[in-house]
């Protein structure tokens, strides 16, 4: 199946790393979390790609158009540096399609605009680019596609630590909880969609605001509860949560390496 990704949003929220590095490209280790995110997909058979892009879109082209594999995979060195041979390969069967999608556009805009590059797909994969997980994909899109919906995300328990209040109509606090230990579930994303999708969608609309609403109304939008390992990259504190979680070697979205 192709996968859509959205790569165009501003990242205003991590631009304390860096005011010129577009959030798709914000590293983890070797590789920016993007990279993480197709080898996600690619171990799973999933290796055609859509970048909408946007914001920063010459900084994501270029960083494929000079990709080097060394970085991330082991190789042998010979002849004084002027042959190499790759003991592992990244991105030599990926087929990736980059399509500016505009500097201000909404996700539902975005999608619209690569329409085209879907034709003859019956369903396909879409995300925002900036989460990973340790989902089964495989056998979510198994799921995903025997239910009778137009579209799937992946619900997860509310990371953020706050504290929900629930209080009397005096103001009396009854309980305080834990967001993350409560029953509240947020979208996590990773969209399994069929091709209908675009039925829903008017230009201009945002994809979860109009066009879920609509599938809302028809029963077409399915949840998938999962407990497992997802995280977001939104700030600079999450970007170092992602690397201190490499650094000890409990990486859990490198499944590709299970």
């Amino acid at each position: 199946m192709k996968v859509v990704l959205f790569c165009g949003g501003l990242g205003t929220r991590i631009r304390d790393y860096s005011e010129n590095v577009p959030k798709p490209l914000v590293p983890i280790g070797a590789r920016p979390i993007l990279v993480n995110l197709m080898r996600y997909y690619a171990h799973f058979g999933h290796r055609e790609f859509i970048l909408c892009l946007g914001y920063r879109a010459d900084a994501i082209k270029e960083y494929f158009l000079d990709y080097n594999e060394c970085l991330s995979n082991d190789f042998v060195l010979s002849k004084g540096g002027r042959e190499i041979q790759l003991l592992q390969r990244d991105i030599d069967d990926w087929i990736i399609t980059f399509v500016d999608t505009g500097l201000n556009s909404n996700i539902g805009e975005r999608l619209l605009a690569v329409e085209k590059h879907l034709e003859g797909e019956s369903a396909f994969l879409a995300n925002y680019s900036d989460g990973l997980t340790d989902l089964p994909l495989d056998r979510y899109i198994e799921e995903s596609l025997a239910k009778d919906c137009v579209a799937s995300l992946v619900a997860v328990p509310a990371p953020h630590a706050f504290h929900i209040v629930e209080s009397d109509a005096r103001g009396t606090v009854q309980k305080l909880q834990h967001v993350g230990e409560s029953v509240v579930r947020i979208n996590g994303g990773f969209f399994v969609f069929q091709r209908e999708i675009f039925d829903y969608i008017r230009p201009g609309e945002e994809l979860v605001a109009e066009p879920f609403r609509r599938l809302i109304a028809e029963g077409k939008l399915r949840a998938h509860p999962y407990d497992g390992f997802w995280a977001s990259m939104d700030t600079f504190k999450d970007k170092q949560r992602f690397e201190d979680l490499l650094a000890r070697g409990q990486a859990p979205w490198q499944v590709w390496k299970a």
